[in-house]
């Protein structure tokens, strides 16, 4: 079911129970970007369990967006993101988007490979690779894949802009607010839902909940997506010799790591993809001190030391897509969820994809984006 674009007007107060057009459970990118583009048409509420905003995944990704990463879907949506973020930049006093090329070495085979899959990537010649990362040492590579396209992304500007956007559009945004029930309404029109110490009535509920976001299901009466959380790391670690802070972003073409400049700093990851439950991801010290043998083998910059590390959980369903639109069997439910790793640098798009979807006004050019990021596509659960 959708709900219906109307004008946002006052509330209605009913013995402390406050009525929504939309609630969104969690408070990440996701949630917040959904808020921005769902606000100027219905009245909203996004509630997060945690003190603050983007607690979790979202604060601890390493900022890239990189077109030519994931699979066509998500390409898809990584360039319109990309299109809309420089438009929002446009309005700020500082770009949100700044770019960081993405090097991938390998042998000459396995470039050419890379290349002919991606329209993104261009080959690069060993001699030419050294020209634009001289810190990498001459014999461990033949050639690499550059995306010159790839981009950081400043996350807390993206953030803040979602969040200040929606607040102003009417938008209600209520931290320290776990939600602890959820009563659907018997003629399927919406749900009554506790967050915290507030009551809820609202249209639609969207599951925003990162990690958790098969638990939230399940607590409104859906089932579950198979979604898995998954941490990986990132630390941020010294070096004997410069670091060019304007340099690229490097990977072997296993993707068994990566690492890039981050100021005068190295940002490193060894991009483990491990189960987890949902929680609060802690950092696995022998990870990091054998990302730190590896990067020191390739590279002539020397890290000394760790300054801080860091880890996050991307969550994902078996086929490694998210999962955005209504829910097959609970009416005005909707998934926002499983983003992965592309939450970052799909928000804009996928925001914009689910807001039509919830106020049905979806172009019927994005019906087949749509269908491939359903919950009701098969292989889920």
């Amino acid at each position: 079911m959708q709900c219906s674009p109307r004008a946002v007007g006052p509330l209605v107060c009913q013995h402390d129970i406050m009525d929504y057009d939309g609630l969104i459970i969690g408070g990440g990118i996701a949630g917040l970007s959904l808020a921005w583009r769902l606000g100027p048409q219905l009245s909203v509420v996004v509630v997060e369990t945690e003190p603050s905003l983007a607690f979790h995944s979202s604060s601890r990704s390493a900022r890239q967006m990189q077109p030519s990463y994931g699979p066509a879907p998500i390409q898809e949506l990584t360039m319109r993101s990309r299109l809309m973020v420089e438009q929002i930049s446009a309005e700020l006093a500082a770009p949100i988007l700044v770019p960081r090329p993405l090097l991938t070495l390998g042998t000459r085979t396995e470039v050419a490979a890379l290349v002919d899959a991606n329209d993104h990537l261009e080959a690069l010649s060993h001699a030419e690779t050294l020209e634009r990362s001289p810190d990498l040492r001459a014999g461990v590579f033949e050639a690499a894949a550059l995306d010159s396209t790839a981009l950081e992304v400043d996350v807390p500007a993206l953030i803040e802009f979602y969040r200040s956007q929606a607040v102003a559009a009417g938008t209600l945004v209520r931290t320290d607010s776990p939600v602890v029930s959820t009563v659907q309404n018997t003629n399927g029109t919406g749900f009554a839902v506790t967050a915290g110490d507030h009551s809820f009535t609202a249209g639609v509920v969207v599951n925003a909940a990162g990690a958790w976001a098969d638990t939230v299901a399940q607590l409104c009466g859906a089932r579950p997506c198979g979604l898995v959380p998954h941490r990986r790391s990132v630390a941020i670690v010294s070096t004997e010799h410069p670091v060019n802070a304007a340099g690229p972003m490097v990977e072997p073409a296993d993707e068994s790591y990566y690492y890039r400049p981050e100021g005068a700093h190295l940002l490193i990851s060894p991009c483990e993809s491990v189960p987890a439950e949902p929680g609060h991801a802690q950092v696995v010290d022998a990870d990091i001190r054998e990302l730190i043998s590896r990067i020191d083998a390739v590279t002539t910059l020397g890290i000394t030391g760790v300054e801080r590390a860091w880890t996050g959980l991307r969550t994902h369903p078996a086929d490694g897509l998210p999962v955005v639109g209504h829910d097959a069997d609970v009416p005005n439910f909707f998934w926002l969820a499983g983003q992965g790793g592309y939450g970052i640098q799909t928000s804009a798009a996928m925001a914009t994809l689910a807001a039509a979807l919830i106020t049905g006004t979806l172009e019927d050019d994005d019906d087949e984006l749509a269908a491939a990021l359903s919950p009701r596509r098969a292989g889920l659960g």
